[in-house]
């Protein structure tokens, strides 16, 4: 039935879409170039610039939607054989006012701001943005989707050109971009989206040649036309980045009888980048490194679920959007693709009196084609190797050497193909993931890992009306295949328990050697407007569904649905510039017809003349029936909760910039939660920049899992599933020092101290199946008694029974800290020098902690890495 609905919503927008008609607003000349081209200094003086037409038509988007500019702004482009050449000149009656801050390339400060954002296959869904400030910072974002902000890619770092100066009548930039860094279908005569933006944030101006309204949906659908380019040449695009890189360990408290105390390193690699027409582009890379990237933040895990931790990594972050079709904001989609799945940490394990086992799995090699055909057709696909791992084991006795595999050589493939179609860039895309391990029996990993997995499913939107109303969905599938006994892991792991023995919707088979489900789903959306917004949608994931081999996925047996509307006003009025009032819905059933969830929400948001944003919100959660609280035992029930948040955040884009969170949490078995967050940025110099950004939360959760024991009561089945209350602290700040001698010379710092606490009492176990009560350990009544030791040992006797409990209590520290000085020494070129500090410790006592602890994390001892990488950009055209 939910098929025969989605495909019957597809069929019959079509004909919709393909009547709709795209009404272009204005266009851009572009002048060939003759005679010497521009000297990029950031000075128009250039007799070149004679030759372009002046395009200075631009209003407000912001503050007065519509309104003429307070400053003009005049701009010229030129083009030759290698590329597009911008001129702006963007004039102050108050020069002195114009602030010059510097960062790193992409970094955000309170500089004016001008920036080109092209379409250059005039798909008027997709864009390249070009900007300069007036620091003479250069920026730069593939737009992957037809939005400003979502599908933003702003790991895309193109070789160009650009320069600022202020003078006495404002400031004026100079661009030099090479055509062989954009994509575009060869032609003759080429027609390109064009938009210019010039933001001036001392003046919370913004202004725009094309005006995009801020009740409208999209971003390049709205782009004007850049005319007059003609006769280009096909370029060969072929980059080459070798680079060698050497590194310095210092481990703290080594054991002078450890074999494995390696200090020195080092390696070589390289990418490459080769362009496969005018159209697509091979990215490949040999023995990647990524010693330049920052550590993720610290954490205690207490849940039976993976912490997602965002890609950092270079060559996986450009281009993704194309491959994981992320850009697409699908509310609950199947995340096909988690690149993190690639040189993830060995999930084998070695023993021994001294072990050294690799952090990473290798990447030998990568390669991926990133692009869009002329016909629509955008094209991502990644193919990765990695090999067998080991870990070397020394035992002392008889000083004996060894060596276990931890993880095997394995095969990645991802393929993504999406096809816009109509005049409202609606689109229809394909996802495919494939996963190989080649396995035997060393290490025992056939018994741990499956052999092969493969995923994928469909997806489409349907846009209406620029936009204005959308219908989106998905369909897909997985299938795992493995030994036994991984299969047999696989049914009883947090994504799936199988075993839950109060269930009959689902059977647990040993024998299995495979595991095949689907999911899908069906949305409707109003994203335009000025007065309301609002969505509709159902999901699903079936118990066998898994892609946690290529991609990420908490849980199947799950069918979600949600619905949302939301007033709002996008005209200021003499109150405020913006409001919006949101109410929601979301819930959850498994397919036992189990209801896991059900929340309410109100929601408010207010932005002030003064560009002061105040949001918040409420959010009632109804009691429920958890089927994964026990980890594989039987239903558990959930508490009748309540949520309040609030938030409040200044004016951005200024010298000091401040926000502030607070979110309260209460449940009626005792629970609550308060959390307090924190951010404040200063720039007290136009080369320095500084932030920090604290976080405090204090909590009593009512149901933390404990352990499972097999000598249970028949009423749950044979197990007693154990858990208590906890009463958690945690502290941490993120403080970042940033100094830019120039926009490629610059000194980043970065450290994190981190501290956590928790302390369990009232420790007991579910009496019987969707309980919502604990049978409390010692407490009157229940013929139990409970003594805990000086060690924290729990001593738990029930009638004939008793059993311990090992010392939960903690209390952990960490400091982890980057020094990256990076000089782009010529363009393209990078050096990096970086200092990482990793400290960490943890102890039994439980207590609270506080500002003493913050500090005390970076006393304690840790390991220093230290790292010089070089690499090289060759450009052969």
């Amino acid at each position: 039935m939910f098929l025969r609905y989605a495909a019957c919503a597809v069929i019959l927008a079509l004909p919709h879409i393909a009547r709709a008609q795209v009404s272009i607003v204005k266009s851009a000349r572009a002048a060939r170039l003759t005679g010497a081209p521009p000297h990029i200094d950031g000075v128009l003086d250039d007799p070149a610039w004679a030759q372009a037409p002046v395009i200075a038509d631009f209003v407000q988007k912001i503050p007065v939607e519509g309104a003429s500019p307070s400053v003009p702004t005049e701009v010229r482009i030129l083009y030759d054989d290698h590329g597009l050449y911008v001129g702006a000149r963007l004039k102050r009656p108050d020069p002195s006012a114009i602030r010059t801050s510097i960062t790193r390339r992409d970094g955000d400060s309170d500089a004016e701001v001008f920036t080109i954002s092209l379409d250059p296959y005039l798909d008027r869904r997709t864009a390249y943005s070009f900007s300069i400030s007036s620091g003479g910072v250069r920026g730069d974002a593939y737009h992957s989707q037809d939005s400003e902000d979502s599908g933003r890619e702003a790991q895309y770092d193109p070789v160009w050109d650009a320069r600022a100066r202020v003078d006495a009548d404002g400031w004026t930039a100079e661009m030099h971009i090479p055509f062989s860094q954009l994509r575009f279908n060869a032609a003759a005569q080429q027609t390109w989206g064009l938009e210019l933006t010039r933001a001036i944030p001392d003046k919370n101006e913004r202004l725009q040649w094309i005006l995009i309204p801020v009740s409208a949906a999209g971003f390049s659908s709205h782009f004007g036309q850049l005319e007059g380019i003609a006769g280009i040449p096909r370029a060969r695009r072929l980059e080459l980045m070798p680079y060698v890189a050497g590194d310095l360990t210092y481990h703290a408290n080594v054991d002078p009888k450890d074999p494995f105390d390696d200090r020195v390193g080092g390696r070589a690699g390289g990418d490459l980048k080769y362009g496969l027409g005018p159209n697509l582009t091979l990215d490949a890379t040999i023995n990647p490194d990524f010693g330049q990237v920052e550590a993720d933040p610290a954490e205690v895990n207490l849940t039976a679920f993976e912490t997602v931790f965002e890609e950092r990594r270079p060559f996986f972050i450009e281009g993704d959007e194309l491959l994981t079709g992320r850009g697409q904001s699908f509310i609950g989609r199947p995340s096909w693709f988690y690149s993190r799945r690639i040189g993830a940490s060995p999930r084998g394990s070695a023993s021994g009196d001294f072990v050294d086992s690799p952090a990473n799995t290798t990447i030998l090699a990568a390669t991926k084609v990133t692009g869009r055909l002329a016909s629509g057709l955008s094209i991502g696909a990644l193919a990765a190797v990695t090999p067998r791992e080991y870990a070397h084991t020394f035992d002392t006795t008889g000083a004996v050497r060894d060596k276990v595999a931890v993880e095997p050589p394995s095969s990645y493939g991802v393929l993504r193909l999406q096809q816009e179609f109509g005049t409202r860039q609606s689109n229809v895309g394909a996802s495919l993931t494939h996963v190989h391990r080649w396995l035997d029996d060393r290490g025992g990993l056939q018994q741990l890992l499956p052999s092969s997995a493969v995923a994928g499913g469909v997806d489409w939107r349907l846009r209406y009306m620029e936009g204005m109303y959308e219908i989106t969905g998905w369909l897909g599938g997985s299938r795992v295949d493995g030994d036994t006994t991984a299969i047999a892991l696989l049914q009883r792991g947090s994504a799936h328990y199988f075993q839950r023995p109060d269930q009959d919707h689902i059977t647990y088979d040993p024998t299995r050697t495979s595991l095949s489900g689907g999911t899908g789903s069906i949305r409707f959306d109003k994203n335009a407007g000025r007065f309301t917004l609002a969505g509709a949608q159902i999901s699903f994931r079936s118990p066998e569904f898994d892609i946690n081999d290529a991609g990420q996925m908490r849980s199947g047996d799950d069918i979600d649905y949600n619905a949302d509307f939301q007033l709002r006003d996008t005209k200021p009025n003499k109150y405020l510039r913006y409001y919006q009032f949101g109410t929601a819905v979301q819930g959850g059933l498994n397919y036992g017809g189990i209801q896991q969830y059900l929340r309410f929400s109100e929601s408010f948001q207010f932005t002030f003349h003064s560009f002061w944003r105040l949001t918040g919100g409420v959010q009632v959660q109804r009691r429920s029936l958890s089927d994964d609280l026990t980890r594989g035992g039987p239903l558990m029930g959930t508490p009748r909760a309540y949520v309040l948040t609030t938030q409040v955040t200044s004016r951005p884009n200024v010298s000091r910039t401040w926000t502030a969170r607070t979110q309260y949490f209460n449940d009626e078995f005792g629970g609550w939660r308060w959390d307090l967050s924190a951010g404040v940025a200063i720039r007290p110099a136009s080369r320095w920049q500084a932030s920090v950004d604290p976080t405090y939360s204090h909590s009593v959760d009512s149901r933390q899992y404990v352990t499972t024991r097999t000598d249970g009561s028949a009423e749950t089945y044979g197990g007693r599933y154990i858990f208590g209350y906890i009463e958690r602290s945690t502290l941490s700040a993120r403080f970042r020092l940033n100094y830019a001698l120039t926009p490629s010379f610059t000194i980043e710092g970065y450290a994190e101290p981190f501290a956590a606490s928790g302390r369990y009492f009232d420790l007991g176990e579910l009496p019987a199946p969707r309980s919502r009560a604990l049978r409390i350990y010692g407490a009157s009544g229940t013929g139990t008694i409970i003594e805990k030791d000086d060690n924290g040992v729990s001593t738990v006797t029930d009638g004939a029974t008793t059993f311990t409990i090992p010392p939960l209590d903690f209390n952990a520290l960490s400091f982890r800290s980057n020094l990256v000085l990076r000089w782009e020494w010529l363009p393209g070129s990078t050096a990096y020098l970086v200092w990482q500090q990793n400290r960490q410790s943890q102890t039994p006592s439980g207590e609270l902690v506080g500002p003493n602890e913050m500090w005390n994390s970076t006393q304690i001892p840790g390991d220093n890495f230290f790292v010089l990488k070089i690499s090289y950009w060759l450009g052969i055209n």
